[in-house]
């Protein structure tokens, strides 16, 4: 069965950081893209950032470009969201999700599996 477990999340004030980990398990990390995505209340899931699982190229949503950065370990199966210049704006559940995708990985259907999420709040 696969899991993927987000843990990192918090209250942090405008401007601090915070650190994102999701491990997954039941699946061959290696060979599954993975991405971030958020929800704001009241508004749809939307994209925050991707690697992909054989170039390992990264991609990230214009609202976060230069301050989140997508990276993942293969060995510990754990994919990484810092969060630097964190905003209100930020204030979101973020859920991690996998996928066998290599290409449109800003969409929600390019994944198959999706963490529980963790709750992000930045105040000003």
């Amino acid at each position: 069965q696969v899991q993927l477990v987000e843990s990192g999340g918090g209250s942090v004030q405008a401007g601090g950081s915070l650190r994102l980990s999701c491990a997954a398990s039941g699946l061959t990390f290696s060979v599954h893209s993975m991405g971030w995505f958020r929800q704001a209340p009241g508004k749809e899931r939307e994209f925050v950032a991707a690697i992909s699982w054989k170039s390992g190229s990264t991609y990230y949503a214009d609202s976060v470009k230069g301050r989140f950065t997508i990276s993942r370990d293969n060995a510990k199966s754990t994919v990484f969201l810092q969060m630097n210049s964190l905003k209100s704006e930020d204030t979101a559940v973020y859920y991690c999700a996998a996928g066998l995708r290599l290409t449109a990985l800003e969409t929600r259907t390019s994944y198959a599996y999706w963490g529980q999420g963790t709750q992000v709040t930045v105040s000003s």
